[in-house]
């Protein structure tokens, strides 16, 4: 079993993390903003889906395959940035639609929780990183390795909800005041795209 003591630093360190600016956090700040906090809720429930299948990665071994070769990095990184130049797209072409308090965008649940999960699973640096973290914290004198990284990955999900539920819920709030304006809400489409398409642009470029 973790001491407490290990999983308490882990706790903060994975706080720290999430709190740190990168693709995922943004998408959260872009959908909450754009769609309602709703939105960006759920989309948060997506991305730590993905983190599940992230954990359960590392704990099996599959994190270090897409470490170690560049064609399984590479198919990843690309479908990743292809997927973000879609969401650029859509989101560009939306027309700006009044919502009402914060209730969930015409894409609706499943495809905003989708669209959570995919971002977080194509991103290899994320199974780069959770291969490289959360054994850091792991002890082979404390039992099975895989069970271990499993717990640490929950605490990290636990710590990215927290973090990535504060972001939706005030960008969400933000976000409402702008909609009421269907102008403001076209500029707000143009410059998520333009985030989206920053991040496809970064995550394409990103080597090993």
């Amino acid at each position: 079993m973790i001491p407490l003591n290990t999983l308490a630093a882990f706790f903060a360190a994975s706080l720290l993390l999430a709190l740190a600016p990168g693709p995922d956090n943004l998408f959260v700040l872009t959908q909450s903003a754009l769609q309602g906090r709703r939105a960006g809720l759920i989309v948060t429930l997506g991305l730590c889906t993905g983190l599940i299948v992230h954990t359960a990665a590392v704990a099996l071994g599959v994190a270090a395959v897409v470490q170690t070769s560049a064609v399984a990095f590479t198919a990843l990184k690309l479908a990743g940035a292809a997927y973000l130049l879609y969401l650029a797209f859509m989101v560009v072409r939306a027309p700006a639609i009044a919502m009402q308090n914060g209730a969930v965008a015409p894409s609706g649940v499943g495809p905003l929780y989708r669209r959570g999960i995919v971002m977080n699973v194509t991103n290899p640096k994320v199974s780069i990183f959770f291969l490289a973290f959360l054994p850091q914290f792991a002890d082979p004198g404390r039992g099975p390795l895989s069970l271990q990284i499993m717990v640490l990955g929950g605490v990290f999900m636990l710590a990215t909800v927290l973090i990535f539920g504060a972001v939706a819920l005030l960008a969400g709030s933000l976000g409402g005041w702008l909609r009421r304006s269907p102008g403001a809400q076209r500029v707000m489409n143009w410059l998520a795209g333009g985030v989206f398409a920053g991040l496809a642009l970064k995550l394409a470029l990103t080597v090993r």
